[in-house]
């Protein structure tokens, strides 16, 4: 007696599933294109708002009087760059832009320098008080201008650095290193203790671990801090106008309020210099931009 095996075969109308999606269908995750489409009109349209106030700054800057942001479409027909050649010439921008260089970077170096040595103490020791001393420098932030004005005054007056780079410089570190310091502090919190362990095992001293091997995988936290430090101190207008009185000495953001007067505002040469002190910040922003947007996204290690 012999037996035979009967194989059942798929229906001719039914096609065979060999893992492939249907037509048509989308994958998990995947947007549809009127999704897709949506995003990318929204972000093309925030981007037009975002750039919309640089564009029209620059627009402004090309229009030779001073009335012309009253009549802005008459500014087409007489484009000119005087405004520019003004600004360089005839006022004391260089001297401004060379104070703003000095006390920027200044602040930038000794912020950051205070800010990541204060940040990996409290990330790695555990000293009395620590907890709270990182509170204590969080509710130094809470202080309006108004109200700092006048003891730093005094402060500075009694230092005799009033009308000078140095105490601009510490004024200006009051107010980055708080912030600094905690964001450094949570970015080395992110970079493993045996790193540290690693270092006193080779024979390094705390300072050399510091040094030779957290701040190279602290590089993105140091660009942000550093250009937080920097924006703080080259945009700031209240502390440079109190505590620098010799007008080479100014800052340019002091320096831009002199074309405006009680009866009198030159917006045309504003919005030129705006548009020059806009460059050395992008500069600068040029320089950080990759461990910028890596500080901001990622942590010490990858894992």
């Amino acid at each position: 007696m012999s037996t035979s095996t009967v194989t059942p075969t798929a229906p001719a109308d039914r096609p065979a599933d060999d893992g492939a999606p249907a037509r048509g269908s989308r994958r998990r995750g995947e947007s549809s294109p009127l999704a897709r489409l949506t995003t990318h009109g929204v972000l093309t349209v925030a981007s037009l708002i975002a750039l919309f106030p640089v564009a029209w700054l620059v627009f402004l800057s090309l229009g030779p009087d001073k009335d012309d942001y009253l009549r802005p479409g008459g500014i087409w027909g007489k484009m000119t760059l005087d405004n520019y050649s003004f600004v360089l010439q005839n006022t004391n921008f260089f001297h401004w832009l060379k104070s703003s260089l000095i006390v920027s970077l200044g602040t930038t170096v000794i912020g950051v320098l205070v800010a990541a040595t204060t940040g990996y103490a409290v990330s790695r020791m555990r000293f009395p008080g620590y907890r709270k001393f990182m509170w204590v420098l969080l509710l130094t932030q809470m202080f309006p201008v108004a109200v700092l004005m006048v003891p730093m005054y005094q402060i500075l007056s009694d230092l005799q650095l009033i009308d000078s780079y140095p105490g601009l410089v510490l004024v200006y570190c009051s107010t980055a290193v708080p912030y600094c310091a905690w964001l450094m502090k949570g970015y080395f919190d992110t970079i493993p203790f045996e790193i540290d362990e690693a270092g006193r095992v080779d024979g390094l001293t705390p300072f050399g671990t510091f040094a030779r091997l957290i701040l190279p995988l602290a590089k993105p936290g140091l660009a942000v801090a550093a250009f937080y430090s920097f924006i703080t101190a080259f945009g700031e207008v209240a502390f440079a106008t109190t505590f620098m009185l010799d007008d080479e000495k100014y800052t340019l953001a002091v320096g831009l309020q002199s074309f405006v007067s009680e009866h009198d505002a030159q917006r045309n040469l504003m919005a030129a210099t705006a548009v020059l002190i806009a460059i050395p910040v992008s500069a600068f922003f040029y320089l950080v931009q990759k461990n910028l947007v890596t500080g901001l996204t990622a942590g010490g290690t990858k894992g």
